[in-house]
């Protein structure tokens, strides 16, 4: 059964956070607000839970997981970041933002199935901020909308279609309807792959 908490989205309460780390220790599901859509999410390391999250979505692992880091630093220990990229994100960071990289050996293979590459982002978003270093390591950031699904922004819906799937909903009111944008830096020149929220 899905516990919903409505979480403030200015001064999350800690209690509420650490009810989501507890979650996500435990190979949980959970649901929370970001700078675009509402993200859906696990312990990027436990291999079960990222089972899960592939089954919600259609379960094709050749679809793009992406996670989401407290910062640059945090992006660096599991991506390499060229010079070129560094600059970029160093100016759009925190921000509405996928960035496609070239994964390092920290990424679980889960992740990766025949490619070498991976999704991270660093969420404008004081929950997810919050939620991040309460947790202490990345989160699984998914839309949270089925594989045959629209971006869902109205919390009661998001309530409704995930109450059997994830463990916790952080409901901190209406959510974006526009995905990230994402730019993919795994060639000598970025490339916009999708032009979501964030401006290019």
């Amino acid at each position: 059964m899905m516990k919903r908490l409505q979480i403030h989205p200015e001064n999350p309460q800690s209690r509420y956070l650490k009810a989501a780390s507890d979650v996500l220790r435990d190979g949980g599901l959970i649901i929370y607000p970001t700078d675009s859509v509402y993200g859906l999410g696990c312990d990027l390391l436990n291999k079960n839970a990222v089972e899960k999250i592939y089954l919600q979505k259609g379960n094709d692992k050749r679809k793009l997981l992406s996670f989401i880091c407290p910062d640059l630093k945090g992006i660096t220990e599991y991506a390499y970041v060229s010079n070129t990229a560094y600059k970029v994100m160093r100016h759009l960071l925190p921000g509405p933002y996928t960035f496609i990289l070239n994964a390092t050996k920290q990424v679980p293979k889960i992740l990766l199935e025949k490619r070498k590459t991976v999704g991270i982002r660093v969420p404008d978003n004081v929950v997810c901020q919050a939620l991040l270093a309460e947790f202490g390591r990345p989160v699984i950031s998914t839309s949270a909308c089925l594989s045959d699904q629209d971006f869902l922004s109205d919390p009661d819906e998001i309530g409704a279609t995930f109450a059997k799937i994830v463990d916790l909903f952080l409901d901190s009111g209406p959510g974006g309807m526009e995905p990230s944008t994402i730019i993919d830096f795994t060639q000598e020149e970025p490339v916009v792959v999708r032009q979501g929220k964030g401006k290019v």
